[in-house]
């Protein structure tokens, strides 16, 4: 459905995107991930052709961006950082209004409105302005908007930002539920990597402009062999036991305090009941353990560095 190739984009001296390649299936949702100026808002930009890159190709559904723009531009949904609404308008009227911009008939934009207010849950409150609404409700609309032309391809670009958990649920329930029910293709980029968790199978993480890694969280822990974690509670337990841990395969870090060890464990080495099995058997007494798997926050601290939210 999308395709990246060797797409740069240099503002002056700065290069903000930096030759990157990577293929979006049809029906998949694609978390595209990165700190703060890592160049993912300029390439959703580029995407969306409100910027035009220095180099390289996009191709939408195998048709090439640059040539094909109103074709591409046709099965294309996007959902900006930011509220894009008319706030003295009603979420109606806004969805009407942006409606006739894609170039639906009258009857089409009637029978599509009906049909996203029934998706956003704002049809009772249609005929309200949009500057009355929270801030949740606001980013629905804003949803609604990208989806007045059923798009096969749907681009949301934070769309979480500064709203109520509740909203945020809604919005997440949604997203999933266009790719379930419609097969609708989704590119989600979020600072919140638990929303990322729960939507995409296969991430994108950039960083200083640059693709750093892609797959599906196994194939990212595969690649730069994360780390899970193993926390163990003892009672008692010797100098020379607790030194010997530091020596069993597979663990690369070890740290205790107090009755507490905590250990980085590699999932391609060992695996966590080996470990407590070793632990024991060096003598040390244990009253509990908490195994955590490797998640995507600690594969993108452990890619880049620093935190999503820097």
């Amino acid at each position: 459905m999308l395709e990246l190739i060797n797409l740069t984009k240099k503002f002056g001296d700065y290069t903000a995107v930096d030759n990157i390649s990577l293929k979006v299936n049809d029906g998949e949702v694609f978390g595209l991930l990165g700190p703060n100026g890592a160049g993912k808002s300029t390439t959703v930009s580029m995407i969306s052709t409100v910027k035009a890159p220095t180099s390289g190709e996009i191709k939408i559904n195998e048709k090439s961006l640059s040539k094909n723009p109103i074709e591409a531009k046709k099965i294309m949904g996007i959902v900006p950082q930011d509220i894009a609404l008319y706030q003295s308008l009603s979420a109606k009227d806004n969805l009407e209004f942006f409606g006739s911009l894609y170039g639906l008939s009258n009857s089409e934009i009637k029978k599509r409105c009906d049909e996203v207010l029934e998706i956003i849950e704002l049809k009772d409150k249609k005929n309200q302005a949009v500057s009355e609404f929270s801030g949740g409700m606001k980013r629905r609309v804003n949803i609604g908007v990208a989806l007045m032309n059923n798009p096969k391809l749907l681009i949301l670009d934070e769309p979480t930002v500064g709203i109520d958990p509740q909203s945020r649920n809604h919005i997440l329930e949604t997203v999933k539920r266009l790719n379930e029910e419609k097969g609708m293709t989704v590119i989600y980029t979020s600072h919140y990597m638990e929303e990322v968790e729960f939507l995409c199978r296969r991430v994108a993480i950039v960083d200083h402009g640059k693709l750093i890694v892609l797959g599906t969280k196994e194939e990212l822990k595969e690649k730069i062999d994360a780390c899970d974690t193993l926390t163990l509670n003892y009672s008692t337990a010797n100098e020379k036991a607790l030194e010997a841990i530091k020596t069993i395969h597979g663990i690369e870090k070890v740290s205790i305090d107090k009755n507490e060890i905590y250990m980085l464990v590699s999932p391609n080495k060992t695996n966590a009941m080996d470990v407590i099995d070793k632990v024991r058997g060096l003598g040390i007494k244990l009253k509990s353990f908490k195994y955590e798997e490797v998640n995507l926050e600690s594969i993108f601290l452990q890619v880049t560095g620093k935190s999503l939210r820097e």
